[in-house]
């Protein structure tokens, strides 16, 4: 008899979404300290019709809650509240949230998408890394936490030159938890 036919939980991944700049920044006051218009659509293809997790004050760079995907926000604010997102008081209410999304839509992961202390969070439990390594050196206010190469392995990498839209050159790269399958 399978795990499915016994009635085990299903296995949903946690990833962790970012654009990471080559000295670790993720942002600037309140907003990404560059534009990459390709990485935005990779972003799409990787969250789509997943539950993704944030804070409120990513929540609020991006502005609106994004189609496709059920928009998670943790914040301490009883009174914070915006069309078509879920308000989650802690990390582990969100975790609770959107597992039951992912559940319910069939997804196979849930995706982190940031900021600083979301992803610092969850980076012990997370299953996958899916980053996009921005070929600058910015100024910035956020930070990714550090990536422990005892703890992950990158299993694909991806340069992509600047595009038309791009302020620069950037590079997919995945990683997953050493000794996962």
């Amino acid at each position: 008899m399978s795990a499915i036919e016994a009635g085990a939980p299903r296995k949903i991944d946690i990833i962790l979404v970012a654009a990471v700049a080559e000295n670790g920044v993720i942002g600037r006051d309140g907003g990404l300290p560059w534009r990459l218009k390709s990485d935005l659509q990779y972003f799409k293809s990787v969250t789509m019709n997943k539950p993704m997790i944030m804070g409120r004050r990513t929540f609020q760079s991006i502005g609106r809650a994004l189609k496709g995907r059920t928009s998670i926000v943790v914040t301490r604010d009883a009174d914070f509240a915006a069309p078509d997102i879920v308000v989650a008081p802690s990390l582990e209410a969100a975790l609770v949230a959107a597992r039951g999304d992912a559940l319910r839509r069939g997804a196979d992961a849930i995706a982190v998408i940031g900021g600083t202390d979301i992803f610092a969070q969850t980076m012990a439990a997370a299953d996958r890394l899916v980053l996009t390594v921005v070929h600058a050196r910015p100024q910035g206010d956020a930070l990714f936490p550090d990536i422990d190469q005892a703890q992950w392995r990158e299993i694909d990498r991806r340069a992509h030159p600047k595009g038309l839209e791009d302020d620069c050159a950037f590079t997919f790269a995945t990683y997953i938890r050493r000794g996962a399958a």
